[in-house]
């Protein structure tokens, strides 16, 4: 069975769109989508530096874009399932048919702005820390007033709070934790640090309306399959204040009986997770368009088992 799956915040660097303006009609796509939601995807893509691209009212339309762009250019594949991490959630809702693509970005360019409004009001970050047993690592945080934002599996957690809180779990790290690694985002997302951004966010979840998936949708709130669109929709808002659980998406994955996983662009993060916490399944990170030819090969030979065809 194939996996599609659509990284979150943080996977953004600077350029990283430009191979892919230059595939045909993308560029059209790409000019057209920012007309909706006001904004120069294609400058931010392609000229922006990292402190630009790190915003994340520019971030996450950005990484929806990208996403977007490189799924249609792999052609007619048929995923078993789609996941998103954090902001990739979205992604995946369009993958799955429950929005379509400008619905998507007009959510995605909702939440960017609603979630940078939260940010700043308090100083606040994101750090990843490798290694460790969660158990531990989670008391830690919670013992230095921080968040477990994230618990990705393959022994990474990531913590989120105030600046002040991450400093002190710079001095303090939890036993058996190796590094760690400040990311490339602006606020403490999946935190109460964002609970404005909720209430801001199901207004814009009203003008909008859901299909049902037409493929198998994973939510990271729980790594369980969701079956209305309504049920989406309600699970995008409440996210951006609730912590990511990448690792029971994985768990589920497995259940299913996964086989490959493919990654869209900006690829990377989560197969490494995957290739560390699922060992035998096939992966692929889509990051220039380079990498298609692979990632076609890769879903023409993954197939579904008929017995799952139905859910999880």
């Amino acid at each position: 069975m194939l996996v599609l799956v659509a990284p979150g915040q943080g996977a953004q660097t600077p350029g990283f769109l430009t191979p892919w303006l230059e595939l045909p009609g993308a560029a059209d796509r790409v000019a057209a989508w920012s007309d909706a939601v006001g904004l120069d995807l294609a400058h931010y893509g392609t000229k922006a530096d990292a402190d630009e691209i790190r915003d994340t009212a520019v971030a996450q339309p950005l990484l929806v874009a990208a996403g977007l762009l490189s799924a249609a250019a792999l052609g007619d594949i048929s995923p078993g399932a789609v996941a998103g991490h954090s902001v990739g959630e979205i992604t995946a809702a369009a993958f799955a048919g429950v929005l379509d693509d400008t619905a998507a970005l007009t959510l995605v360019r909702r939440r960017g702005l609603a979630m940078a409004e939260a940010a700043a009001v308090t100083e606040t970050g994101m750090a990843a820390l490798l290694g460790g047993d969660p158990e531990v690592t989670v008391a830690h945080l919670e013992k230095l007033g921080l968040t477990p934002a994230n618990i990705n599996g393959a022994g990474q957690v990531v913590a989120a709070g105030t600046l002040e809180q991450l400093a002190a779990l710079n001095e303090d790290k939890p036993e058996g934790v190796r590094k760690v690694v400040a990311l490339k985002v602006a606020g403490a997302f999946h935190t109460h640090h964002m609970a404005p951004a909720v209430d801001r966010l199901a207004e814009a979840a009203k003008e909008l309306t859901p299909a049902d998936p037409a493929t198998r949708y994973v939510s990271n709130r729980d790594g369980q399959a969701v079956a209305t669109g309504a049920e989406v929709l309600q699970r995008l808002v409440g996210q951006v204040a609730n912590p990511v659980r990448w690792d029971l998406c994985m768990e589920t994955f497995k259940q299913l009986g996964v086989t490959a996983l493919i990654e869209v662009c900006p690829g990377g993060t989560l197969t490494g997770l995957a290739k560390r916490a699922l060992p035998g399944v096939r992966t692929l990170a889509l990051k220039t368009p380079d990498d298609l030819d692979a990632a076609r090969e890769l879903a023409a030979t993954a197939s579904e088992p008929a017995a799952d065809a139905a859910g999880a």
